[in-house]
């Protein structure tokens, strides 16, 4: 008995009174926000053939984009899914594109073939949304293209279809910045003829 009691108060000392007070709940630091959003396009299970036997790998092909005019893609294997997707989010980050976007839209249709993939891209006004589907549906909503109109003419294979549809943003930046490359050489023209002809007439004699 003495024992026992012995013990107990060794118990209530410890626990203050014998009430046990609860700790508190600690507080998981907050993530920041990542910069780009990111979707698996398509995820595969491959198999390569070696002397020593066949070894499992997975591909995994991954669309980021910000929403505001940055889109990348990414194709990467790995050993497990966790690292194919990491592998292909970086090589993404590496192909980042800018898109043009204005008034909501592209500037102008665009075709564009890659492979067995053929594409044709087409503005649309405020209020249509995106009339697209698959693979360029995704690459449109993460780059932010709210309005746009698509077609697929080839194959229905996701890879080659987002690899066409990035081409085609792409050459439409390009295309833009010829424009503006043209119109600044066209106002340079513009500007030197002006003072040739200037230094022209103070050169000729007044009469």
């Amino acid at each position: 008995m003495e024992d026992q009691k012995a013990q107990s108060n060794n118990y209530k000392a410890r626990n203050k009174g014998g009430i046990r007070k609860p700790k508190g709940k600690r507080r998981k630091p907050e993530r920041e926000p990542r910069e780009f959003e990111q979707k698996i396009l398509e995820l595969a299970r491959v198999t390569r053939v070696t002397k020593g036997g066949k070894r499992m790998r997975f591909r995994a092909c991954l669309i980021i984009g910000d929403r505001k005019g940055r889109a990348g893609m990414g194709v990467a294997k790995g050993a497990d899914v966790a690292m194919a997707v990491e592998k292909a989010f970086r090589q993404a980050k590496k192909n980042m594109i800018s898109i043009p976007v204005i008034d909501g839209t592209i500037p102008h249709e665009v075709r564009q073939k890659y492979g067995a993939a053929q594409i044709i891209l087409k503005p649309a006004p405020e209020g249509t949304g995106l009339k697209s589907g698959g693979a360029i549906r995704m690459v449109l909503e993460l780059g932010g293209v709210p309005n746009a109109v698509s077609k697929i003419l080839g194959t229905n294979n996701k890879i080659n279809n987002a690899t066409a549809t990035f081409a085609a943003l792409k050459s439409l930046r390009e295309q833009d910045n010829e424009m503006e490359d043209k119109g600044k050489k066209g106002k340079v023209k513009e500007g030197k003829e002006k003072e040739a002809s200037e230094v022209i007439s103070d050169m000729t004699p007044k009469t």
